[in-house]
């Protein structure tokens, strides 16, 4: 198969279809007198991180979704970020609260996470959310998985009876997209830094999922022809998990990176807050 016969999963298509049916939900909203909110908290001065704020600021502002800024210092402790979460819980005009990760050493990050509303976590990273995205039923799965999900959809790339092999076990990724891809009757095998022969797992994928933060990790001649791969990896040097070249080789569709799934991630977000905003808005 050429590199013209292969299906590129182009990230910022799916998501301007994603941002374009939000458009007229967000008009309606604003009829009622509702303009959906997205609090981004920032702790400490992680310069990636707040690249992947401003750019999560930039998407609100350029759909008209407000979204509320707060910075911390590194300095900040468990029980600052939780106050500072529980006022964002309070405030009518929030709809979605999104803790920037990862936080400092020294704070608890389970217990910031803890402290997020339900009905205002729209990136799933409560223990509740996350129960709700395995049992099928979550109002906002974490954004990154449901992004994949969105690829899958999108392409009309089937799952049902696939084998899926997830490289990755984080709870904001690798367990709940496992979670996601099983619901939608993939068998899935969920793999991580401890997998023994992870090479010849790979090469039973029918799906892989690569979502391991170790740049073009996943080799070419781990990919069985014909699978579909979706990179969930963003390192230095605009770099994915997969080595995307070698892997083109057998995949029969493949995300680049950039372009690939994070745009859609962020899609996904703002379509969480907009969902919030319709559920909760007043």
């Amino acid at each position: 198969m050429s590199h013209a016969e292969k299906l590129i999963l182009d990230g910022n298509a799916v998501a301007a279809g994603i941002k374009e049916q939000l458009e007229a939900r967000i008009a309606r909203l604003a009829e009622r007198g509702i303009t959906p909110c997205l609090a981004t908290i920032l702790v400490g001065g992680d310069p990636s991180s707040a690249t992947y704020v401003r750019m999560k600021g930039n998407a609100c502002k350029r759909l008209g979704i407000s979204s509320i800024r707060v910075e911390l210092p590194a300095s900040t402790t468990t029980e600052e970020l939780i106050a500072a979460i529980r006022k964002l819980n309070d405030d009518k005009s929030v709809h979605g609260i999104l803790l920037q990760h990862p936080v400092p050493h020294g704070i608890d990050e389970r217990a910031a996470f803890e402290a997020i509303a339900i009905e205002k976590d729209v990136d799933g990273v409560t223990t509740l959310g996350f129960a709700q995205n395995a049992f099928g039923f979550a109002d906002y799965p974490s954004c990154t998985p449901a992004a994949i999900m969105a690829i899958l959809a999108h392409y009309k790339l089937p799952i049902r009876g696939r084998h899926a092999v997830v490289i990755g076990r984080s709870p904001i990724l690798g367990k709940p997209v496992s979670a996601m891809l099983l619901n939608a009757d993939a068998t899935v095998t969920t793999c991580h830094s401890r997998t023994e022969d992870l090479a010849s797992i790979v090469r039973l994928a029918d799906i892989v999922v690569a979502a391991v933060g170790k740049p073009k990790f996943v080799q070419g001649d781990w990919i069985k022809p014909g699978a579909v791969v979706l990179d969930a990896g963003y390192n230095p040097g605009n770099v994915g998990d997969v080595d995307y070249e070698a892997c083109m080789a057998n995949a029969s569709a493949i995300t680049p990176v950039p372009a690939g799934v994070g745009p859609v991630t962020i899609a996904t977000l703002l379509k969480h807050t907009v969902d919030a905003a319709e559920k909760f808005g007043g």
